[in-house]
Formats: C-alpha cells, structure tokens, sequence
C-alpha cells in the first residue's frame, strides 16, 4: 500500500468517527424474572331477594246485624209506654237492637292474614384483579435491568441498544 493509499483510508476513517460513536442496534436479553402488576379493582352489585310476610288485615265486619237489630229494637222499644216515654223508649230499642244485632252478626269475624311480598335488596362488593403490566428483569451482558412492561415477553426480550461516547 502506498502512502497516498494510507492518507486516503485514514482520512475516510476519520470521517466515519463520528458515524460510529453514537449508534444504536437491536439485540436480545434473557429473561430472569416477569411479576404481573396486579391491582384490585371494585365493581360493587346489587343483590335482591323476595321474602314473602304475613300481614294483619283488618276485621272485615258487616253493618247488616247493627241495621236489623237497631230496626227490631225500635219497633220493641215503640210498644213500650206512651207519649214522650214512647219515642225514648223507641230510641233506648234502637241502640240496644244494634248493639246486640252487631255483636250477633260479627260474632265470628276474626282479622285476616294474608301474604305480601316484599323485595329486599342490599349492595355488594365485587373485587376482581386485574393484571396491568409487568415489571419484568432482563440480563444483558452479565448485568440485570428492570423495565415495566405492557406484556410477557416470555424468554428473551428484544431490546434497542444505543452506544455514545460519554461527555468530559
């Protein structure tokens, strides 16, 4: 090789200095390690069930007894002495007829008891857990790096390295 030959290379060399101090490449890492982050998330529901209750109702009684007897005790009642006596006496008839008449005709009429349903509902916790990422450790070159990641790379993670001379 000649000396003009020598210059010549060492002169492209030199312009291609600053194209080989900063470059990057792809290359591969061996998985060590891969956590699933894990965060618990609530999703509360509600939960309802029908109870069925007896309920009290009320006596169901009938007017009827009171209307005869109260009719039936004023016509007695009317029977009885004269004048003013009379009408009070019909009046008297007529309020114990429908007592008595009452009493007779409701004698058997008791509350009723029916069913009701009633819905009962009560809010409930759902925690499920979600995975969202993964903090996986790589080696590279004998040292071990940390990175979060959206997926599982599985056994080796592809990894962009970039080279670039330190500033003094």
């Amino acid at each position: 090789m000649n000396m003009s030959s020598k210059l010549m290379l060492s002169a492209l060399c030199l312009g291609a200095l600053p194209w080989a101090q900063a470059t990057e490449f792809e290359d591969y890492g061996r998985v060590v390690r891969v956590q699933p982050q894990v965060e618990q998330v609530n999703h509360p529901r509600q939960e309802c069930r029908t109870e069925y209750v007896q309920v009290q109702q009320p006596a169901q009684r009938s007017a009827g007894g009171s209307i005869v007897g109260g009719i039936a005790g004023a016509l007695l009642g009317s029977q009885i002495g004269s004048g003013n006596g009379r009408t009070a006496a019909a009046a008297a008839g007529a309020i114990a007829g429908a007592v008595v008449g009452d009493r007779v005709d409701n004698q058997n009429v008791q509350p009723g008891v029916s069913e009701q349903a009633v819905k009962q509902c009560r809010t409930v916790d759902h925690w499920e857990s979600r995975t969202n990422g993964y903090e996986v450790t790589y080696d590279y070159r004998g040292r071990n790096y940390t990175s979060i990641m959206a997926f599982d790379p599985g056994q080796r993670v592809r990894l962009r390295v970039s080279v670039e001379p330190m500033q003094n």
